[in-house]
């Protein structure tokens, strides 16, 4: 497996990956994951995990991007001998990797993690988003299979032309993790929030693609109408700072692991997930299993879990007045959010990590088998 961030800094797409091999190797395979590393990573990995060289990313230092392999590398795959090659990310490694695998004769397979090309919308480089695009489909070309977080999702990618067929590969999530019965008063009182006052949550990493700027907005429309609210911002990253200005009545929590995150999402009203960026909302699908409402933009990591009117609300991107309306809705009617709440997490049950994990080694396994 060839990954552009497998460990160092924690996120959805990483700890699926992770989660992934774990479940390989407690069906007795063997992996190795060749990634950029961290003398000081989020995580313990998972598999057997091996250096490549890297640089940081200008601007977003915590972020690194992976050069080609060297021939050293490339020596220890061929030693390795891999049955199958799994691309985590369409970068100069990922490339790389993809080319000497063809030349081994091995199947290759990617996984969509992220729509990297939205991202320079949020960094004043939307002109180069048909460039990025053509690279995205240079890349996921030719390959045995493309694994995408949901049908719809898949549908959306092969209307832009950037893949030609895929599988699903969703996620899982702890529904002994995240439970409804995490709610806790005493955590949330130590945070400086009242019994009464309704908590609207927003994780993730402090990004500016993560929506940071709806966010703000869509609050400032509820303080303008009058609607009781506290925001809690739950994760840490660059634009911190910047979101803390916008936001300055907001309760900033820092990354949370542990028990902590379950019962931050648990202990609040209604989710806030205005990101278009994401291939799926691994916070949607925790907030399910928590017993929350969601309100989240109508985009593609959105669509494949939040069903609009019965488990939350689903607003275009950029309404800022709808996002607010929705909000409202739910901080003010408890009847409505107590069941989008058991929707929700009636919902969360089918995503069952091994299940979900099963499904990508049987697609392995047909691709193998169809090569013999």
């Amino acid at each position: 497996m060839f990954s552009g961030n497998y460990n160092y800094v924690r996120d959805g797409a990483n700890q699926s990956l992770n989660k992934l091999v774990a479940f390989f190797e407690a069906q007795g395979n063997s992996v190795r994951v060749y990634s950029p590393t961290s003398d000081t990573p989020a995580f313990a990995p998972a598999g057997t995990l091996i250096s490549v060289p890297s640089v940081a990313i200008p601007g977003r230092s915590e972020y690194r991007i992976a050069r080609p392999l060297p021939q050293a590398l490339k020596r220890d795959i061929r030693a390795f001998a891999p049955d199958i090659v799994h691309l985590a990310a369409p970068d100069l490694l990922g490339h790389s990797a993809k080319k000497l695998a063809h030349d081994m004769g091995v199947p290759v397979v990617a996984s969509f993690h992220t729509r990297f090309e939205t991202y320079l919308e949020y960094y004043g480089l939307g002109w180069a988003r048909p460039a990025g695009e053509r690279l995205l489909r240079n890349f996921y070309e030719g390959l045995d299979e493309v694994f995408v977080t949901s049908q719809g999702f898949g549908d959306v990618l092969r209307e832009q032309g950037l893949i030609g067929h895929s599988a699903v590969w969703s996620r899982g999530v702890d529904k002994a993790r995240f439970h409804p019965s995490k709610r806790s008063l005493d955590w949330r009182r130590s945070l400086g929030i009242g019994d009464a006052e309704p908590v609207i949550a927003f994780v993730g990493r402090l990004v500016l693609e993560k929506g940071l700027d709806t966010v703000a907005a869509a609050v400032e429309t509820l303080r303008a109408r009058g609607v009781a609210h506290r925001l809690l911002v739950v994760g840490e990253g660059p634009a911190r700072a910047h979101f803390e200005a916008l936001v300055p009545d907001a309760i900033f929590t820092g990354a949370l692991v542990g028990e902590d995150l379950p019962t931050a999402y648990a202990s609040a009203e209604v989710l806030l997930n205005p990101s278009t960026t994401e291939t799926f909302g691994n916070i949607n699908l925790e907030a399910m299993a928590s017993g929350i409402p969601i309100v989240a933009a109508v985009a593609t990591g959105s669509n494949c879990l939040v069903d609009d009117g019965v488990t939350g609300r689903l607003v275009e991107p950029g309404d800022i007045a709808g996002f607010a309306d929705a909000l409202a809705f739910y901080l003010g009617n408890s009847g409505a959010r107590a069941a989008a709440g058991r929707a929700g997490l009636a919902n969360a049950q089918a995503y069952d990590w091994d299940r979900i994990n099963g499904a990508v080694l049987d697609r392995y396994r047909t691709i193998l088998a169809d090569r013999r």
